[in-house]
This record gives C-alpha cells, structure tokens and sequence, in this order.
C-alpha cells in the first residue's frame, strides 16, 4: 500500500495598517508587543521556521523548518507586511517553499486570492481580480507559478472553481462538508456524501460547465477539529498517531491522510504547537511504509480516478453555505452571549 501524510497551513491575518498612515498603530491588547501582527510572529510564524525537537530532560534535539514539511498558504497582504517587518521570518517561509521542492518535487506553498473575499459572493470581475492579483503576487514572492491556490473560508461556487481552472490554477482544498456527490471517473450514478461522508483520502476531478476541471482534495475533517479545537497539539506523539492511524481507512489504493487548519494553530491558538507539529513530522517521517508529502506531489503521481459534485456556495466556516457574510444565519463563536451577525 502506498500512504501518504499531508498537513496543510493556512496562515492569515488581516490588514491592520492604518489607511491614511499605511503603518499600525499600537495595540494595547497585544502587550507586551506593539501589536497582534508582531505577537503572532512570535509565537507562530517564526518559530515555525524552526521549530525545537526536545529529548526528555528538555534540551534540543535538533530544530525542524515546518515549512518545508508542511503544505501551506500565507495572505499576500500578511507577507507585504512581513517582508518590511519580519524579513527574516519572510526569507523563512520562501526557503521552506524551495526545500520543500527539493523534498518533494513540487513546492508546497499554494496561492490565496489577494485579500480575504469571500469569492461566491464577489462579482464576476471583483473574483477574477482578487485572483489574478493572488497569482501574479506568488509568482513575484516564490518565484514560480503557483499549482494550488486556497480560497479565504474554503468558499466556492462553480464560478469561483472555473475562475481558478482557467487562470491554470490546478487544485484547491475544501471541507468534506463542501462535498454533495462521488463516482469513479466513467461510472454513472452518483453516491451522496453530504454531511461530510466522503472519502478524503483521494483526489477529485470536478468537471467545470465551461469545459474546464479542477482538482478538489476534500481534507479529513475529524482530524482538523481535533487539531483546531480538541487538544490534539498537546502531544506531537498522539498527533503523530491520530494521523497516522486515519490511514487505516478509505479506499485500497494509494491513500492520502491531509489535514487543514488555520496555520496559527501552531504556535498561537496552541501555545508550542509548532513544537508538536515538528516532532509529529519528525515521528511520521520514521514511519515504515508512511510518507510525508504535498498535494501537487501527490497528484503529480496520483492523478483523481474519482469526481466529485460540490455543495455550491460552500464554505469550511459555515453550515449554511457563505450566509456568515451576508446574514443572520445563526452561526456563532458563543463567545458573545446575545450576539448575532444581522448587518
């Protein structure tokens, strides 16, 4: 059997700068530093250029540069800012991209659309744009075309997906509750898998209306909450385990076990994430018959065998589709008691 481990990264934060001054002012919540963007470096994006390895008494093994492991996208706006502000934490995640080519074979960085549109609800020229300016924005930063690209919130519709196909964008990833119906390439039925019932440890072709496809790797979405929400990051070795052990399921072809998180998962959200994630790579890396890869690298071997229909307007943050961003559609943190999204 051919098993693979891929663990995609999407990191983001919002443009913060003021409009008139194009600089940000300080951010009282984010003591002891001047603001959110300089505390999540540190706690997340830096070290994640190299992360610790610790034996049992603490000391340092060895330090892992987790972009060159991991699959991942950073906001353009995020890497402007980075590229004046934290220059070395910038040059860290475009040498992860070209590691990751010499690991792999293909990079794993993947494209965003340039700012975080939510692109069903874009029109037709807005969506192109955002897109475009996500495209040429990698290849000026990376150096290469990109082969993937994230859109912000997982959202897509048909539209967006054809948008993406015919600017050469090859895949993208979704939600496995984003998915509505599979078949193997050249069979008739349709299986439904709302609810999040497909099998993600393969890739899909979705055929396009214009003529077009595009490849969707639908993530393992118990995994990710687990990481996102659940705790998973307080041991690398359980989080090297849980991984693995989702291998055990599917298909009995070659399997892909990929998980999607915010990237901040690593380090910010889960103090020493990034630490946990290190040594789960590290742990997945020894394993007999196990292989880290990316989503390009493995499509460039695996091409989709299956297609899929997709919920469409869908997102990963929504149950009711894109309606978070323009209605009251319920969805909430519970943070806020009383709280709702009427605009």
């Amino acid at each position: 059997m051919e098993r693979f481990v891929c663990i995609h990264g999407h990191f983001y934060q919002p443009p913060r700068e003021h409009p008139w001054l194009e600089a940000i002012e300080r951010q009282p919540s984010a003591y002891p530093f001047h603001d959110w963007n300089e505390r999540i470096t540190a706690e997340c994006y830096e070290p994640n250029g190299a992360a610790r390895v610790l034996d049992d008494e603490g000391r340092i093994l060895r330090l892992v540069k987790n972009y060159a492991r991991i699959s991942f996208n950073v906001g353009p706006t995020l890497l402007r800012w980075m590229q004046v502000q934290a220059p070395d934490t910038y040059a860290a995640i475009l040498e992860g991209d070209r590691r990751s080519i010499q690991r792999f074979g293909h990079g794993s960085a993947l494209a965003q659309a340039y700012h975080h549109a939510i692109l069903p609800l874009a029109n037709e020229r807005d969506r192109r744009t955002e897109i475009l300016w996500g495209i040429e924005d990698f290849r000026h930063r990376f150096g290469r075309d990109p082969q993937g690209m994230w859109c912000a919130e997982a959202a897509v519709d048909v539209g967006t997906l054809d948008e993406l196909a015919g600017q050469g964008v090859g895949f993208t990833v979704l939600s496995p509750y984003q998915a509505q119906g599979v078949r193997r390439i050249g069979d008739g039925a349709w299986t439904d898998v709302t609810g999040g019932a497909v099998d993600s440890t393969v890739a899909y072709r979705v055929g396009l209306p214009s003529g077009r496809d595009i490849t969707v790797f639908f993530y393992d979405g118990e995994r990710s909450r687990a990481v996102a929400f659940e705790g998973l990051l307080d041991s690398g070795a359980q989080f090297a385990e849980r991984l693995i052990e989702g291998l055990d399921d599917g298909n009995d072809g070659p399997k892909l076990l990929h998980i999607a998180t915010d990237g901040e998962s690593y380090g910010h959200h889960h103090r020493h994430g990034e630490m946990a994630l290190a040594f789960a790579l590290q742990r997945i890396e020894e394993t007999d018959g196990v292989e880290l890869t990316n989503y390009a690298a493995f499509l460039d071997r695996f091409p989709p065998e299956h297609e899929a229909q997709i919920l469409a307007p869908s997102s990963w943050s929504c149950a009711h589709g894109v309606e978070r961003w323009r209605a009251d559609c319920g969805c909430t943190t519970g943070g806020h008691p009383g709280w709702n999204q009427a605009w």
